[in-house]
């Protein structure tokens, strides 16, 4: 494609080569294949299901771990702003009726004193009007209560990051987001320095208040649980943005300039990148509940982590050994059943191997990153889940999956999706070091035939965006996964404001 001034200065700007350009553009033109799926992950075929002597073990080996002084790092991916969150509170005040008028609407004036923001919404009501929420009710002046809560004149919560907006009560205050994390990571991330290591990423605009934020809750909350924080955050690279194009392929512009746009949350695999420890904890800015309600949190964050340890440990060993040449047939049978039961890599052909063939095989798949990903069951909620999956090599692993990714005329196909009973990852704990401690470089082992196109509206024209591969979809396809059965307890988004009224954010 030709290429004007003005593209090539955009491209220079974001750090992205003509190549990556062409093959996005390909990408939109060409779309995406839907991966091929041999079963939906379900307890003892894909996830596991620990006793309560296993949970024990993994449990004592977390402990043990932190002990010896193992470095570990909680990430939280934190960039997004509040706006989808109050989505139903913009169509009130943009809408005709000036009094709630639907079930949504009703539920958030019935209960608007459970809010933690409560307190500080009241205060900036009265600033701004002269009266009480109590009174503006009474007054039926609803919408002013609204936007006294979502712009700019009053709190502004729909522009601000979830990470800055006041979660939970606690006794005589309330608690951010951010805050909530920063507490959880001191109770099972503390290493053995006593240091709490936390990255969040961050929007450019939003940096400035949320280390504010952080300046003004750290000397509190490191003398309430004992323990130093150190802070760290990153920005989305401008050259994980992604090209937009007209519904005919052609590239968008804007101004007579090629347009871009985020390419969704799989662009943080390269701020994962970046980041240097032995285990990373990752997990989404609102999915944190209060202290009084962390217990099964906190639990299964530590056994999960134990199980990581546990395997990133014996696939080292397996390594090591293998370094030194084929081993013998029992061992490589050890080495085997590893990868079948514990990792659930079939469809190898394993069989038909001659023993050097074999050590070369197991080296492979054992010297890649790991992850053990916290699995709640579905109850109904919106989103992907985990499937065993065909990779490009012909074996069989467990891989996370959107909905997108499994194709729609495929009656087979969608006959799993609905056999599915495990929903999303809740919770990720993460190895990024081979066996030797060397980092491994994550954007190799992205499936970049695992993005997907999405259709948006940009100054009323339709165009196609392009959608990296998710995070925990195909940005982590060629690693090694261990899926864990955790309890629905550990799973408490915040995608609405109302989700704030369930009685695990109480």
């Amino acid at each position: 494609m030709d290429l004007n001034a003005k593209d090539l200065e955009i491209l220079n700007a974001k750090g992205i080569s003509e190549e990556k350009l062409a093959e996005e553009l390909k990408m939109l033109a060409d779309g995406f294949p839907y991966l091929k799926i041999e079963a939906p992950a379900t307890p003892g075929h894909g996830i596991s299901v620990l006793s309560p002597e296993m949970e024990m073990q993994a449990d004592n080996m977390w402990k043990e771990y932190l002990k010896a002084g193992g470095k570990v790092l909680k990430m939280v991916p934190a960039s997004g702003a509040a706006s989808r969150m109050f989505k139903d509170l913009f169509a009130f005040i943009n809408g005709k009726s000036d009094k709630p008028d639907n079930d949504f609407m009703k539920k958030f004036f019935d209960e608007i004193e459970k809010f933690a923001f409560f307190p500080k919404l009241n205060f900036v009501c009265l600033s701004l009007y002269g009266l009480s929420i109590d009174s503006l009710i009474k007054a039926k002046r609803y919408k002013d209560i609204v936007k006294a809560l979502i712009t700019k004149e009053g709190m502004n919560y729909g522009q601000l990051p979830k990470a800055l907006l006041q979660f939970h009560k606690v006794t005589g205050t309330s608690r951010s987001a951010i805050e909530e994390h920063l507490a959880e990571g001191a109770q099972y991330a503390s290493g053995k320095d006593g240091k709490v290591r936390v990255h969040f990423t961050i929007s450019e605009d939003h940096l400035p208040l949320v280390m504010m934020k952080f300046e003004e809750s750290k000397g509190r909350l490191e003398h309430e649980y004992e323990v130093e924080y150190e802070l760290s955050t990153s920005l989305q690279k401008p050259s994980t943005d992604t090209v937009a194009a007209n519904m005919d392929g052609t590239p968008y512009r804007e101004n007579g300039g090629l347009f871009f746009r985020p390419g969704g949350h799989g662009a943080l695999i390269e701020n994962l990148n970046d980041l240097d420890a032995d285990v990373i904890f990752i997990k989404n800015i609102d999915n944190v509940v209060p202290d009084t309600r962390r217990e099964d949190t906190l639990k299964y964050k530590k056994i999960i982590g134990g199980v990581l340890v546990g395997v990133k440990q014996k696939a080292d060993g397996y390594c090591k050994t293998l370094s030194k040449g084929t081993p013998s047939d029992e061992e490589l049978a050890e080495m085997l059943d590893f990868l079948h039961k514990v990792l659930c890599i079939t469809n190898d052909g394993s069989d038909r191997m001659s023993a050097d063939e074999k050590a070369a095989y197991i080296y492979g798949k054992l010297n890649r990153p790991f992850r053990v990903c916290g699995m709640v069951k579905n109850e109904g909620e919106p989103g992907g889940g985990p499937f065993l999956a065909y990779n490009p090599d012909g074996t069989v692993s467990p891989q996370i999956l959107e909905s997108t990714q499994i194709d729609p005329k495929n009656k087979e196909a969608q006959k799993m999706l609905k056999e599915a009973t495990h929903f999303n990852p809740v919770d990720l704990v993460v190895s990024t070091k081979d066996w030797k401690g060397n980092k491994f470089n994550l954007p190799d082992f992205v499936d970049k035939a695992t993005g997907f196109i999405s259709i948006k509206s940009r100054e009323g024209v339709e165009i196609k965006a392009l959608e990296l591969p998710g995070l925990w979809n195909g940005a982590m396809s060629d690693w090694n996964t261990v899926l864990v059965e955790v309890p629905v307890s550990t799973f408490n988004p915040v995608k609405t404001v109302n989700d704030l009224l369930r009685p695990a954010h109480q």
